[in-house]
C-alpha cells in the first residue's frame, strides 16, 4: 500500500521523476508522458461520475468505480520495466481486467440502438464527459504504443486502452437512453 506523508517531495525539481523502480528519468520521458495521459483519462473519468447515479444509475457508477481502479493499475504497470526480480513482481494489467471490459461492452451493446451515422458527443452531461474521457484514453493508448515501439511493456496495458475507449464509447451511447438520445452527425450539414 502507498503511504504519503508529504505533498511535496522537491525531487522532481531538476526535472526527472523516479519509476517504480527506483530509476530516474527525465518526466517528458515516454513512460511519465503516458501514465501521465492514463491519469487524465481517470480524471475525466471522475467528472463524468459526478452525475452517472442520475444519468445511468447505480451500475454505471459502479463500473466507473472499478475502471478508475483499473487506471491506477494500469499506471503502476506502466511506472514499472520490466523486471527479472520475481521475488517482488510488479502490479500488472491483467487478462481478466481486459475480459471484464469485453463482457459489460458485450452486455450492454446488446441494449443499443444500431448506428446510422458517427455519433458528436453530446446528449446527456455523463455521456459527453464519457466521450470527453474517450478521446483522452485514445491518446494515451497511442502513447503506449509508442513506448512498446522501443520497449518491452505488458501487453495486456495495450489491450486494456484499446477495450477501454471501446467501452467509454458503448457506455455513453447507453447512457444517452440506449442511444435514443445520441447526436448524429449530419455530413455537410452547413455547407
Amino acid at each position: 500500500m502507498v503511504k504519503l506523508t508529504n505533498s511535496y517531495t522537491r525531487a522532481g525539481d531538476s526535472g526527472q521523476t523516479s519509476l517504480g523502480d527506483g530509476t530516474r528519468i527525465v518526466k517528458h520521458a515516454l513512460r511519465p508522458n503516458a501514465y501521465g495521459t492514463v491519469d487524465e483519462t481517470n480524471a475525466a473519468i471522475g467528472i463524468a461520475r459526478l452525475n452517472a447515479i442520475n444519468d445511468g444509475g447505480e451500475q454505471v457508477d459502479y463500473m466507473l468505480a472499478r475502471i478508475q481502479n483499473d487506471l491506477f493499475d494500469l499506471g503502476a504497470d506502466l511506472s514499472n520495466p520490466e523486471q527479472k526480480n520475481l521475488n517482488h513482481p510488479s502490479l500488472r494489467i491483467t487478462p481478466n481486467q481486459v475480459l471484464r471490459l469485453e463482457r459489460e461492452i458485450d452486455k450492454m451493446n446488446n441494449d443499443l440502438q444500431p448506428i446510422n451515422s458517427f455519433i458528436i458527443p453530446g446528449g446527456k452531461i455523463t455521456a459527453a464527459y464519457l466521450q470527453l474521457a474517450r478521446t483522452i484514453a485514445r491518446r494515451a493508448e497511442r502513447e503506449i504504443t509508442l513506448i512498446a515501439s522501443v520497449e518491452t511493456i505488458n501487453g495486456e496495458v495495450i489491450k486494456y486502452m484499446n477495450r477501454l475507449s471501446d467501452h467509454l464509447f458503448v457506455l455513453a451511447r447507453w447512457v444517452n437512453d440506449k442511444g435514443a438520445t445520441d447526436v448524429l452527425w449530419t455530413p455537410g450539414a452547413n455547407k
